[in-house]
């Protein structure tokens, strides 16, 4: 299976969305208000966090599914795949149970939401506490299909979610009314049809009625052995870049979030592209870490080169030409808010693409430990950092932190990668 055309589905399947994202978000902003929209995307971004109760096991299903498949232990892989499953569900339910308990103290307290949005706000986060056991079990189910290097199906998965996202919310306001709580409500039904839709791809994967094999301790233990770990990176990594959000909004209040979270979400698009190529990267490094390491080295860095290529000059027009971009998406008045986070965040963004090759290889080769005490530890820093940025510079504080953490998140994963490559030695 090519490399190249695998990259491209999964590009198609992480940008294909945000065009109609493009269009919707102004549209969203000027009927629902700044607020309102704000909140829109801490759901977008709870629901999403939240689905990270999966404890890292539709990862540990691709490198464990992926090893396998180039192993003489191919009958093995549907108890494997079952045993994930049930785990992924019950550990989808404990996720959606605590954001059922959260929902009031968010909504009425840490979230500083104005008093006339915070039942609405609360209602939103009830009903999206369901979306959750749906989101990990299709997220496990993704890990399988994945496995088999099977992209084209997956991302055309993608883009209906990712186009259901941005188009609902719109035609929720249309005919049904500026309310959060419908649109959170269309949001939760896409997730449905996206669960039962990775259901009947996966059947066609594995052996005829593969959900009739014994679920096994063993499996689970072996997945959670990677999984763990993988759980505490899915938990610290993308709070590290959702936190941000959330701290302003408990510290200059949720219409600051708007300002900083709408252009972050679009220039955080740039990083389809290494999401693409890391994403196709991994089954395939798991297979060739097990079978032949000199090909192995020799795709990493041919990944990082063309990461590094594509970026560069995208960042650096972004950079360049922040306020015009943003005064002909939005305005003058809301680029004058905004022009100068997406400037500094696009240094942060190049790095960051970069970093996903390395981040990929070391858990490829399993230890995705590594990765979680690297994020630990940046976590440990970041968020008191944060917290003081945010008080002494605003949101552009915020933004300025956040580069620097994703450029020693950069070198130090750079790091790890050569040592996996220098024990195989």
């Amino acid at each position: 299976m090519s490399l190249k055309r695998n990259t491209a589905w999964n590009l198609a399947g992480n940008g294909l969305p945000f065009l109609l994202g493009v269009v919707t978000i102004p549209y969203l902003i000027k009927q629902i208000g700044v607020e309102a929209f704000g909140i829109l995307t801490l759901i977008w971004g709870l629901i999403g966090y939240f689905s990270l109760f999966d404890f890292g096991l539709g990862r540990a299903l691709t490198q464990q599914v992926a090893s396998r498949l180039v192993s003489d232990d191919k009958q093995n892989i549907p108890h494997l795949v079952k045993s994930g499953l049930i785990f992924t569900a019950a550990t989808g339910m404990l996720g959606g149970l605590l954001l059922l308990i959260l929902a009031g103290p968010l909504a009425r307290q840490w979230l500083n939401v104005s008093p006339a949005l915070q039942n609405e706000t609360m209602q939103c986060l009830l009903i999206s506490a369901l979306g959750i056991p749906l989101t990990t079990i299709a997220t496990g189910l993704r890990g399988v299909l994945e496995a088999y290097e099977d992209f084209k199906v997956v991302n055309f998965i993608r883009i209906g979610l990712g186009a259901a996202s941005f188009g609902l919310p719109a035609l929720c306001v249309m005919f049904i009314g500026p309310s959060l709580v419908w649109i959170v409500v269309s949001l939760v039904a896409t997730r449905v049809v996206v669960l039962f839709a990775h259901i009947v791809l996966v059947n066609q994967k594995l052996t005829a009625r593969w959900w009739r094999n014994h679920a096994r301790a063993g499996d689970v233990k072996n997945l959670l052995s990677f999984g763990v770990w993988m759980t505490l990176t899915n938990i610290i990594g993308p709070l590290m870049v959702t936190a941000d959000r959330f701290v302003i909004s408990a510290t200059l209040g949720a219409a600051a979030v708007a300002y900083y979270t709408v252009p972050f979400e679009a220039l955080i698009r740039v990083l389809i592209i290494p999401t693409a190529v890391s994403v196709s990267l991994f089954p395939r490094m798991a297979a060739q870490f097990a079978t032949d390491i000199s090909q192995a080295r020799a795709l990493y860095y041919r990944a990082i080169k063309i990461v590094a290529l594509v970026l560069a000059p995208i960042c650096l027009a972004i950079g360049v030409g922040s306020y015009w971009g943003l005064s002909f998406w939005l305005g003058a008045a809301f680029a004058q808010n905004s022009w100068m986070i997406v400037s500094i965040m696009s240094v942060g963004i190049f790095l960051n693409g970069i970093a996903y090759i390395p981040f990929a290889t070391v858990q490829a080769n399993g230890n995705a430990k590594r990765t979680a005490i690297l994020h630990i530890l940046e976590f440990i820093v970041y968020v008191p950092l944060l917290f003081m940025s945010l008080r002494l510079w605003g949101i552009v504080g915020a933004a300025i932190v956040w580069t620097v953490r994703v450029a020693v998140d950069q070198a130090c994963l750079m790091m790890l990668a050569k040592k996996e490559f220098d024990l195989k030695k």
